[in-house]
């Protein structure tokens, strides 16, 4: 059903005298289908690539206790991850729904199952992730700035502040001027990491082999740390899954998607392990395992002044990584409050702009509150484990629905091997940290499991607290009457309105 806030103003010639775009052709306002293949690699590339290759592999390298050791658990995660991104394209060409990990749960699990997926989300997953590669943007970007001093900390956080507001900015005006920015941000990403690779290549072309030089000393691999490099590595991967969160947006979804997963996890792994060749040519291990920036010392050993524009180049990989993700789980929103899980204020579609423009600033206000108090780093802490919980629990689904929904249409349908391995590799990784980190995973699982009130008093109870009856009996009209107020303001002097598109 569509309800809510219809306010046709102005001629179909007069919104195209504005540069709107005409309605939909079943007359409804809804999301377009303006992700291409083109775009849909650019946001897979772009949310994956972030500040960690640039900034610090070494993780990876400390728990694996050898240069060659390091390299195999590199291509190992591309691997594993490629299994996951092919588990999801099968869930997003046979549930053709936005919405990702939140969908995929709800139709194999239930809505109660999704739903404490999509708390957990919202109350800190998202705003927590989105604060801290959002500050990671202010750091670099100003570092050339203040160089060779320290960036003070207001002046990161002022310039994160603008870097989030420009983002959710964008993506509130136009859905396809964040996707051609995405393009150029990945692209942006591509020419940092050819940067590093080919001065990397030249030298090991030449002869500078040394620090190859017995790369898989048995002595010196960590057997009990490959399971935290692996975690480190699963986790630089991390973003392959963000275009099945706005598969209703993406053109011949049955074959772009697909596609799109398969060319980027290529070139990413391809560009990862490259990268760490070329690392390791300059830079030997005990020095890659001293620097805190790898990329900004590997430049400043090859280019010399010119290693001032790394951390731009750092800057512009967090800004795309934050584009790409707020595009994505805004559409997540976007779905749970067409499912009735979130208010429906977020279901509402701008007309002129075709944008969802309340689930995209949703998050504005909690993640710019997550930047000034608390410790963020702590609470991703206790979140990081749950993002694998629910992915794993996702992909079981996928095996699940094989035997409940075997007529399902499945356009591209992967060997069942591949959704068993990935399943079992997260939720081993989710044992590991409940192992290594039981106070902190504890206290995340407890935080999620907030949810399950939460779910029967918001989405369950016939009746409610009284208290939350009086609350939203009072509050919901009100503003109601005031939005429909406002839209009709705005509608007499403006050449917009808006339109909730819902379903029963």
């Amino acid at each position: 059903c569509v309800c809510a806030c219809e306010c046709v103003c102005v001629s179909k010639r007069e919104r195209e005298r504005v540069g709107e775009e005409p309605d939909a052709p079943n007359g409804k306002v809804e999301l377009r289908k303006k992700v291409t293949l083109l775009r849909g690699i650019s946001i897979i590339i772009g949310t994956i690539i972030g500040a960690g290759i640039f900034i610090s592999p070494k993780g990876i390298l400390k728990n694996s206790g050898s240069v060659g050791m390091s390299l195999v658990v590199w291509i190992a995660c591309g691997v594993l991850s490629l299994f996951g991104a092919l588990s999801y394209a099968e869930l997003g060409t046979s549930i053709q729904k936005s919405g990702g990990h939140y969908t995929y749960i709800l139709e194999a699990f239930g809505p109660q199952m999704a739903f404490i997926r999509l708390w957990a989300d919202l109350i800190a997953i998202r705003p927590a992730g989105l604060a801290v590669i959002s500050l990671a943007f202010g750091q670099y970007i100003l570092e050339p700035i203040f160089m060779p001093c320290g960036v003070p900390e207001i002046a990161i956080k002022l310039a994160t502040s603008i870097g989030i507001t420009s983002v959710m900015y964008l993506n509130s005006m136009s859905t396809s001027w964040t996707n051609r920015i995405q393009i150029l941000l990945t692209f942006s990403k591509l020419l940092a990491i050819a940067i590093i690779i080919v001065p990397g290549l030249y030298m090991l072309f030449k002869g500078e082999t040394k620090n190859f030089e017995n790369a898989f000393e048995v002595s010196n691999i960590k057997l009990t740390g490959l399971p935290l490099a692996f975690y480190s590595g699963m986790y630089a991967y991390a973003g392959w899954f963000y275009l099945n969160f706005v598969t209703e947006e993406v053109e011949n979804p049955e074959k772009t998607v697909p596609l799109a997963i398969c060319i980027s996890m290529a070139i990413v792994t391809f560009c990862y392990v490259l990268t760490n060749v070329a690392y390791y040519t300059v830079m030997s291990a005990e020095e890659l395992l001293a620097s805190q920036a790898v990329a900004v010392t590997f430049a400043g050993k090859m280019m010399g002044n010119f290693s001032v524009a790394v951390p731009v180049f750092v800057a512009l990989s967090c800004f795309g990584s934050m584009n790409g993700c707020l595009f994505a789980f805004s559409r997540m929103f976007y779905v749970a409050s067409r499912e009735g899980h979130l208010p429906e204020v977020l279901s509402m579609i701008h007309v002129r702009r075709h944008t969802p423009l309340a689930a995209v600033l949703v998050l504005y206000p909690m993640t710019v509150f997550q930047l000034f108090v608390g410790d963020i780093y702590s609470l991703l802490n206790f979140m990081s484990f749950l993002r694998w919980l629910f992915i794993g629990v996702a992909v079981l689904g996928l095996i699940y629905m094989r035997y409940t929904r075997p007529d399902m249409p499945r356009p591209f349908k992967v060997p069942l091997f591949i959704p068993a391995i990935f399943s079992f590799t997260c939720f081993f990784m989710v044992f590991l940290s409940l192992y290594s980190d039981p106070v902190n995973t504890g206290i995340g699982f407890a935080i999620s499991l907030t949810g399950i009130p939460a779910y029967y008093i918001f989405i369950v109870f016939d009746r409610r607290p009284k208290w939350l009856q009086d609350g939203l009996g009072n509050t919901l009209p009100s503003l109601r009457r005031h939005l429909n107020a406002f839209t009709r303001h705005h509608c007499e002097n403006h050449t917009y309105y808006w339109h909730m598109d819902s379903i029963d």
